[in-house]
């Protein structure tokens, strides 16, 4: 058995693929490489086919019809022989390094057979325009070197949500969850960081910046303009991440409800600071809509996002308040540079 299983979506990635795949070449024999041509129209199938060749045992080149970004993970999850299953986009790479120590420390637990259902490591963020990068830690809110439970998770900062980039999840816990992303939308990365938590009974933090997060294409999905412009993608991911489970009702562990929490609002958070930044009457009365659609659906957890900081700003009263909240919204940007 493989250790570790890496699902590389792709769709039109010919002129940054390579240095992805080759970064994860480094782990050898212990992990496979499913790439997932998802329909490209230029030269994306023939570099997957020739990796596929090159490496028979360790890269698999998987073809397939345009599903988007959360189908390719599907697929790749769907092909995935490894105990632990990680997804790297065909845009980032990973840190050759860190990404020895990584494997090593999961062969330990096979070894000593240690059931770790969630490994987190740090991520950081490459930003072309400025040649700058900044790192996402989690030294001081997850215990490390050691496996540990909920109860030992500490409070997280705004900066500090646990994404699909930090994310390598035992291959079992995804499969039990039942995680199934929805075809033709971007943003399903939230899903794939919230809905299997609950089935996560073990954790074990490594402080290893593995995942190069590359910022700075144009089309770029986390780009605030294409994010406006995919809104109604925004908005479905946010529903279903609501309708996923009634916090904290649902869930084993209060710390464990209490990060989800935090987290939903934070998405509900830049749902509606898409929408409000936006200018647009359409974009208004949508957000309006969304926040109707979660007090209909579930009135209590509605009541506990609206009270908190993330859901009053969600909601800013009046002209003067929105423009706060653009303002806001563009200094955070700058002080985390996130997009």
């Amino acid at each position: 058995m493989k250790i570790l299983s890496f699902g590389v979506p792709c769709y039109n990635s010919e002129a940054y693929m390579k240095k992805c795949i080759d970064s994860l070449l480094v782990g050898g024999n212990d992990i496979e490489i499913i790439i997932v041509d998802d329909g490209s129209k230029d030269g994306t199938a023939a570099i997957a086919d020739e990796y596929a060749a090159a490496y028979p045992d360790m890269v698999k080149a998987v073809h397939q019809e345009n599903g988007g970004h959360g189908e390719a993970v599907n697929t790749g999850l769907k092909n995935a022989s490894g105990l632990y299953y990680k997804v790297v986009d065909s845009d980032d790479w990973l840190d050759e390094e860190s990404l020895k120590k990584v494997i090593e420390v999961l062969k330990g637990f096979v070894q000593n057979k240690k059931r770790v259902d969630l490994m987190i490591c740090n991520y950081v963020y490459e930003h072309v325009e400025d040649q700058t990068s900044k790192a996402i830690r989690y030294t001081k809110v997850l215990p490390e070197g050691e496996v540990f439970g909920w109860n030992k998770v500490g409070r997280f900062r705004v900066d500090q949500n646990l994404l699909m980039h930090s994310l390598i999840y035992r291959t079992r816990v995804l499969k039990d969850a039942g995680l199934e992303l929805p075809k033709h939308t971007f943003y399903v990365d939230n899903l794939f960081a919230y809905v299997p938590l609950p089935y996560v009974r073990s954790l074990y933090y490594m402080n290893v910046d593995l995942y190069r997060y590359y910022i700075g294409r144009s089309d770029q999905s986390v780009n605030e303009s294409v994010m406006i412009g995919r809104i109604d993608q925004q908005i479905r991911v946010n529903k279903m991440m609501f309708d996923a489970y009634s916090l904290p009702d649902d869930v084993f562990n209060k710390r464990l409800a209490r990060y989800m929490m935090s987290y939903l609002a934070m998405i509900c958070l830049v749902t509606s600071i898409m929408l409000t930044i936006s200018g647009t009457e359409e974009h208004k009365q949508k957000r309006k809509e969304l926040w109707r659609y979660f007090k209909e659906n579930d009135p209590g957890m509605y009541f506990r996002l609206r009270i908190g900081l993330r859901g009053i700003v969600s909601n800013p009263p009046g002209v003067i308040s929105s423009s706060i909240m653009r303002k806001g919204y563009h200094l955070a940007q700058k002080i985390y540079k996130f997009n």
